[in-house]
């Protein structure tokens, strides 16, 4: 069974600018110590993944040779949008598509690899910007995430912000909201007016419909190592009984600590050290990679026959 394993290549800024944080406009950085800590850890997992990249991080000169060093190293390049902001749910036609472009001519020219795949910021996504990826000639798409608990996620990222109501209600969307609960666990295909696009969620627990991707695991990991080993032990269990191919979620923040970041201490998990979250993170991988054939997204997508169809109204 097939699983895919991807990372969303958020950068310091892109979560500043989110929480609503002074600073992020000066695009502070962590990428030249996070990539090589990718690269580590999935040479030691002998698996390529799928890396959503930021445009405008892929648009810095200065990020050239690290971006380009994940495609040398045989992973999938994706698209995460060019500004990374979760409120892409609200642009106009016209914007998402710009949005979507800029995003896709600065990763291609900076990695050498053009996207086929799209994850929305924060799980953002529209009718719109389905009909752009379609029409742009993407495959897939890979913005949701089947959980009901997105509005705790949400309140508990947000609570030590100073946001105002606008600002605030740009945000209303991230994480998703309860009826997300209800979409479907393995991939399908949205039907659109001018083409169609496979959706590929990220996965969560069989029926529970909890999160199960390494951030959640991290959190979990706090209260007790044995508890989040058990709880994904028993989550690739249920994935392989009900015949569902995991699609497993890597954040940069998995892989870095609050030694190394001090600025995102409103993060879960930024009071373990890198190396406590690094270690924890490369088990959790050995243990889904023992488990599945594991590659990246689009290798999964290659690997599946013909998908269920789904209206986007």
């Amino acid at each position: 069974m097939k699983a895919s394993l991807s990372l969303d290549l958020d950068n310091l800024w892109s979560y500043l600018k989110t929480h609503g944080d002074a600073g992020w406009e000066g695009y502070p950085s962590y990428l030249e110590t996070v990539i090589p800590h990718i690269l580590t850890i999935t040479d030691s997992i002998q698996t390529a993944i799928t890396v959503f990249i930021v445009g405008q991080d892929a648009a810095f000169e200065k990020n050239t040779e690290l971006l380009a060093a994940l495609a040398v190293a045989g992973h999938e390049i994706g698209n995460h949008s060019f500004r990374h902001e979760p409120w892409m749910n609200t642009y106009t036609p016209a914007e998402v598509a710009d949005e979507l472009k800029a995003a896709h001519e600065a990763i291609s020219n900076s990695t050498g690899h053009e996207p086929i795949g799209f994850r929305g910021p924060g799980f953002s996504s529209s009718p719109s910007v389905l009909d752009t990826l379609a029409a742009t000639g993407y495959t897939y798409d890979a913005s949701t995430l089947p959980t009901w608990i997105g509005p705790l996620a949400r309140r508990y990222y947000f609570r030590s912000t100073n946001l105002t109501p606008a600002e605030a209600g740009l945000r209303s969307s991230l994480f998703g909201s309860v009826r997300d609960g209800f979409l479907p666990n393995t991939p399908y295909e949205w039907e659109l007016d001018d083409g169609d696009i496979a959706e590929i969620p990220v996965t969560t627990m069989p029926l529970a419909r909890v999160p199960i991707h390494i951030s959640y695991l991290l959190y979990l990991s706090g209260h007790s190592t044995a508890l989040a080993e058990w709880y994904f032990r028993l989550a690739l269990r249920a994935c392989r009984v009900r015949g569902t191919g995991p699609s497993i979620l890597i954040h940069p923040l998995d892989l870095l600590g609050g030694d190394e970041v001090d600025q995102l201490e409103f993060f879960p998990g930024m009071d373990m050290t890198g190396s406590v979250k690094r270690e924890r993170t490369t088990r959790y991988l050995q243990l889904l990679t023992s488990r599945f054939d594991t590659g990246t997204m689009a290798e999964q997508l290659a690997s599946l026959g013909t998908l269920k169809r789904r209206p986007t109204a």
